[in-house]
């Protein structure tokens, strides 16, 4: 018996996915907040002429940090559905999964002052 909830082919897929992002841009306040970060990251180093290499490692950044929030969002829609009270393996199940997003973003700060520091002073 087929899926229904199986989108079809890879645009049903692709849907599917922008979906789940759009969910997490409405609901989750520090994914919104890392989606402005990113914008004004991306006008700054469009301001400054970034090389080619550094533009790698800053959509490196930006997306590890986007990549480790989205997946901190799904664990803890998963973990909420499958422990709807209080557990102490829940409770420390989001916080690594948050952890992964503090790695991250501690990540991509070091990034940016490295390269925009080359560039400010």
């Amino acid at each position: 018996m087929p899926d229904i909830h199986k989108p079809a082919g890879f645009i049903g897929s692709c849907r599917r996915s922008l979906q789940g992002i759009a969910y997490s841009l409405r609901t989750e306040k520090h994914l919104r907040f890392h989606f402005s970060v990113a914008a004004v990251v991306v006008l700054a180093s469009a301001y400054f002429r970034l090389s080619g290499v550094h533009w790698l490692f800053i959509i490196y950044a930006i997306g590890s940090v986007l990549v480790a929030e989205l997946f901190n969002t799904a664990l803890e829609s998963a973990i909420d559905l499958a422990e709807p009270g209080y557990h102490p393996l829940a409770g420390l199940g989001k916080d690594v999964a948050s952890g992964a997003v503090l790695v991250a973003a501690i990540q991509a700060v070091v990034i940016g002052i490295i390269i925009f520091g080359s560039y400010i002073f």
